[in-house]
């Protein structure tokens, strides 16, 4: 077999396997948009869950949702970049950082529900915090964790040294060099990392069911992060296990569209820009 018949064949096989792809996703987008979104409506979206009569909305669920995403990236951002960092900067390679990046990896492969009960085992019961917002988003900071140390490092490690040289050579100091030349240079990769980690945060049920509770406060919006805070995903599964309302399905259905809508919108307003970013520093090309 040539190597044109090789080539031709592994471009066949690509090309297959990405229309694959793309035919499954729009089977899925097809599916929970077609049966979902009809039952979407300014009511729906903003209006407050009913559990006995037909007609509820999911707005707490909604705001809970972006609630708890937001105090979950305030406490895993800033100690998973920190950490990556120094992995990538100031570790020395030895036995104790090999140990560390060791244990990130395996904390990256723990399935959620696992981080759901230790969340449920030391927040919820041992320090006191009961079904909550705030249990919830540091459980939810714990599964986030891993990832976003690795992808920090990894971001970090692609950047060409001559940028790290050159600027210790014109007398910055290391964490000049970080702040002003590593971090922004890297910022493309790490607007992805945290896209993805934020992605997966807004669809977990597992460690919320455990830590933040099946109900929401009276009180809408409610920003006491020691209220219980059902969110969007956790009401998608409730509806559709447990729920005794007559139009459960069709809660359920547009509890499944709205979210994926979400999703959708929220990678495409982080995405966007941070690809016309990595095009600017990369010089147009």
């Amino acid at each position: 077999m040539t190597s044109k018949t090789t080539d031709r064949i592994a471009t066949l096989y690509f090309w297959a396997t990405g229309a694959v792809i793309i035919l499954i996703l729009a089977w899925f987008l097809f599916r929970i948009l077609g049966d979902g979104l009809p039952m979407l409506s300014w009511n729906f979206i903003t209006g407050k869950p009913s559990e006995i009569m037909a007609g509820g909305g999911v707005g707490p669920q909604l705001f809970n949702s972006f609630y708890i995403l937001f105090l979950s990236l305030l406490i895993s951002l800033p100690i998973g970049i920190g950490a990556g960092v120094y992995l990538a900067i100031y570790a020395k390679k030895n036995r104790f950082t090999d140990i560390v990046r060791v244990s990130v990896e395996a904390l990256s492969s723990v399935p959620s529900i696992v981080f759901g009960l230790f969340g449920f085992l030391l927040f919820v019961n041992w320090m006191g915090l009961k079904f909550s917002i705030i249990g919830g988003a540091i459980t939810l900071s714990l599964l986030n964790l891993p990832v976003l140390v690795r992808v920090t490092e990894e971001a970090i490690k692609s950047v060409p040294e001559s940028y790290w040289e050159a600027s210790l050579a014109l007398g910055s100091t290391r964490w000049q060099a970080i702040r002003k030349v590593l971090l922004p240079a890297s910022l493309p990769s790490l607007i992805t990392g945290i896209t993805l980690v934020a992605g997966r945060a807004l669809g977990e049920s597992a460690i919320l069911i455990y830590t933040a509770g099946l109900s929401v406060s009276r009180f809408f919006p409610d920003f006491n992060p020691l209220s219980m805070g059902e969110t969007l995903s956790v009401h998608l599964w409730y509806v559709q296990s447990e729920a005794i309302v007559p139009d459960a399905k069709n809660i359920a259905k547009g509890s499944a569209a709205l979210l994926l809508i979400v999703v959708l919108i929220f990678n495409l307003l982080i995405g966007i820009p941070s690809r016309m970013l990595q095009k600017k520093l990369s010089g147009g090309k």
